[in-house]
């Protein structure tokens, strides 16, 4: 889906099978050029792909915007940089869906709930 991220518009992919939010370290340095003088450290990790193991090289907090007809959904989400990956946008995980009461619904009509408070949860069909 698309949001708005530093006033730019970012693809956001909601994973239901991530444990963290990440984004690619390129990505970051194409799209935001001084992340490197904002980031949080972060202990060396590492992380396992299907094509390996990945390191963290640092994290990174952004305001998310999700544009929506009855107003804009904002989430403050803390993304962990990951040296060499190919995603190309944002990856939110199950970190992230949990706190903002977040879930998919793979049914006939797919669509992604957001909210925590049931009478203001937003519905997004995808």
């Amino acid at each position: 889906m698309t949001s708005c991220i530093d006033n730019a518009q970012h693809s956001l992919i909601i994973d239901s099978g991530a444990h963290c939010s990440i984004v690619a370290g390129n990505y970051v340095d194409n799209h935001f050029p001084n992340w490197e003088n904002q980031p949080f450290p972060t202990k060396a990790k590492h992380f396992k792909s299907e094509s390996g193991n990945i390191a963290s090289i640092g994290t990174i907090i952004k305001e998310v915007i999700i544009p929506h007809r009855k107003g804009s959904i904002r989430l403050n989400p803390e993304f962990v940089v990951l040296d060499d990956s190919h995603i190309q946008g944002f990856l939110l995980g199950t970190n992230y869906q949990r706190r903002y009461g977040i879930h998919i619904y793979s049914s006939k009509n797919r669509h992604i709930t957001i909210g925590i408070n049931k009478e203001k949860k937003f519905s997004l069909y995808i």
